[in-house]
């Protein structure tokens, strides 16, 4: 076997293996050392002695300081490491850095669904709103009933949605946290995939009353051009008699909505409509090599298209938080940056956590010794454009804030790509090293496996094979440019394997506020 490492850059004392099944201890590295363990895939390999107390550095950074003095050739992994500490949210440069500026790109479209509030949807989907927990069960119900009965009347139409969640009563409805759940919910019904159309399915006793949740003047003007006003269905009003007379109710109110969905149809529309979502979930240690690069690559294509591109995860860019400030475009933007990571912090303070808690065994397994690691990684994902804006969870965009976007969320993937969805997310990425299943009802989500072993096996879940990077197959930017195209494609409604497979993630909402 060719023994194969990978080394991110030359100051770096570590590479990860990267032959399938890791190397054997005994293996000489084509000029380095010998490997005195066996070392799994992914996982870091010493290219020189170490003394206890040095930096051990990955992607010229320091992840960790060694316990004790490791030797050339051995296995370094997360017990022979002291994580750094995380760096002061004072004294960072700030919009320091200005990236050369790179031509627009011009001439590229998609096939996409205009609204009336001028975004554009990627899908066609109706989505039913819901105010509480209480009535998930009614609606699931009323959900089939529609697929079965009313979906095939409407062959424009591509779904129908449930937007529902574990929030809405049995909490602190006036604490100050809880305005994020509470956007949160109200922007996601206004998604682009939803073509405008709002409908909501409420209990009628809950603290989350739909009124709160979308006030007069949230919602887009209907195509009569006059306020379209609130379609409720409140399941306790004296007019429903039983069971049945609530599921017509909702099907009746669905008929409504999917007669305009069903007017809709595809059209030529800029690149620059996209509003893509990135990130990574079940990550190893080739995430940073292959897939989030590429993801990196087809980003600055996306933003020097006029497109919107999101990144996020809180914990998985701390560690990352100068190249954040000296890459914003204005001190404004940087300010914002520490002012988001701040406020996450002091949150994970009160839980008595802090950002090492992020790492799963999983991710632990894949060769990613500590957080320090994992983020010099995932920062990756975000390309090399200046950070133009900065959002807060559950926010919503603005048509005018495009370009590279730092929204600020938690790294949870299902919090995250709910967090998305609210600020206005029409297509997702999503890398992944260890594997997920991982999907969203109200957005197409591009799957990329970061090695080609797990793109082989999962042949019917990964939509795209970055691990060709590592074998040596494609560069980062043929990766980065077959994503992009792939990005346009689904946007027009090439679906994806989850799309084929319909697997999708539970909307899990991001709620600091207590719960009572």
């Amino acid at each position: 076997m060719q023994p194969l490492t990978l080394r991110m850059d030359e100051r770096d004392n570590v590479a990860i293996v990267a032959n399938d099944g890791g190397l054997p201890a005994g293996t000489a590295l084509p000029g380095g050392p010998v490997l005195l363990d066996k070392v799994p895939q992914g996982h870091k390999v010493a290219l020189q002695a170490i003394p206890a107390g040095a930096p051990v550095l990955r992607y010229g950074v320091a992840i960790g300081f060694a316990k004790q003095a490791i030797e050339a050739g051995r296995w370094v992994h997360e017990k022979l490491l002291e994580m750094p500490a995380a760096r002061a949210l004072e004294g960072l440069p700030m919009a320091t850095v200005t990236p050369a500026p790179q031509p627009p790109l011009e001439g590229f479209t998609f096939e996409g669904y205009r609204n009336p509030d001028g975004s554009v949807g990627t899908r066609n989907l109706l989505a039913i709103t819901t105010t509480v927990q209480c009535v998930a069960g009614v609606v699931a119900h009323a959900l089939q009933r529609i697929r079965d009965e009313l979906l095939p009347q409407y062959p424009n139409v591509d779904g129908v949605v449930a937007l529902d969640h574990a929030y809405g009563c049995g909490v602190a409805i006036d604490a100050p946290d809880a305005a994020i759940p509470i956007r949160t919910l109200r922007h996601i019904s206004l998604n682009p995939n939803f073509g405008g159309e709002v409908m909501v399915v409420s209990l009628g006793c809950e603290k989350l009353q739909p009124e709160r949740m979308l006030p007069p003047g949230t919602i887009a003007i209907a195509e009569a051009g006059e306020d379209a006003g609130l379609d409720v269905v409140r399941l306790q009003d004296e007019a429903h008699v039983g069971f049945g007379s609530m599921i017509d109710s909702i099907l009746r109110q669905a008929r409504v909505h999917l007669e305009r969905l069903n007017r809709r149809r595809r059209e030529t529309v800029p690149a620059s409509e996209l509003v893509v979502g990135v990130q990574c979930g079940g990550s190893d240690a080739f995430s940073g090599v292959t897939a989030n690069p590429a993801v990196g690559f087809a980003a600055d294509l996306l933003v020097r298209a006029g497109a919107t591109i999101m990144f996020s995860e809180n914990t998985e860019v701390r560690d990352a938080v100068e190249q954040l400030t000296s890459r914003a475009a204005t001190p404004e933007v940087a300010e914002a940056i520490v002012r988001e990571l701040g406020w996450y912090d002091r949150y994970l303070e009160r839980g008595r956590v802090d950002r090492s808690a992020n790492t799963t065994p999983g991710n632990k397994a894949g060769g990613l010794s500590n957080i320090v690691e994992k983020a010099m990684g995932s920062i990756v994902k975000s390309g090399r454009m200046p950070i133009a804006h900065v959002l807060p969870p559950g926010e919503k965009l603005r048509r005018d804030q495009r370009g590279l976007v730092f929204a600020a969320t938690p790294a949870s993937d299902f919090i995250c790509g709910t967090l998305q969805l609210a600020a206005g997310m029409n297509l997702h990425v999503f890398t992944t090293g260890r594997g997920t299943p991982y999907g969203l009802a109200a957005c197409p989500v591009v799957k990329v496996a970061t090695r080609s072993d797990l793109a082989r096996r999962w042949h019917d879940l990964m939509d795209l094979n970055a691990g060709q990077v590592a074998d040596g197959a494609k560069s980062i930017e043929e990766m980065g440019w077959a994503l992009f195209r792939l990005l346009l494609d689904v946007a027009s409604g090439r679906r994806t394997w989850a799309e084929q497979h319909r697997l999708h993630n539970a909307l899990v909402l991001f709620n600091p506020a207590p719960v009572t």
